[in-house]
């Protein structure tokens, strides 16, 4: 009987390919040819990670604008774009499936900053003479 990954997460084909669809959105944000005005600046936004599903099937791009800013609006216009997102994934991957992207707000810049305050907050400062 085959072991089941569930508790190991994920595979070394997911994180390829999670790395290789980071790629092609980063260039197609970089060429920006959206008709979306939140969109209009889409070199500022970053994706921090992709995350594909076992079956290749879904992937879940995570996402920040550069300071955090405008959010409420870029998010739904990324995903109302993700044709044009999965267009040039399927054009650059050869693979059976083309993933259906959904595009989620990256909350691992808000988590680093509140342990960085928590850190500070615990260790000594450093008495001036």
């Amino acid at each position: 009987m085959k072991p089941t990954r569930s508790s190991k997460g994920p595979s070394q084909r997911q994180l390829r390919v999670g790395e290789q669809i980071r790629h092609i959105i980063a260039e197609t944000m970089a060429r920006g040819h959206f008709h979306t005005e939140a969109l209009m600046d889409a070199g500022r936004i970053t994706v921090a990670e992709v995350r594909v599903t076992p079956d290749l099937k879904q992937a879940k791009a995570y996402v920040m604008s550069l300071g955090g800013e405008n959010m409420d609006e870029i998010l739904p216009a990324l995903n109302a774009e993700a044709h044009v997102f999965q267009k040039d994934i399927g054009r650059q991957q050869s693979m059976k499936f083309t993933p259906k992207v959904r595009f989620v707000r990256d909350e691992s810049f808000d988590e680093a900053q509140k342990i960085d305050e928590l850190l500070r907050g615990v260790l000594p400062q450093e008495n001036e003479d």
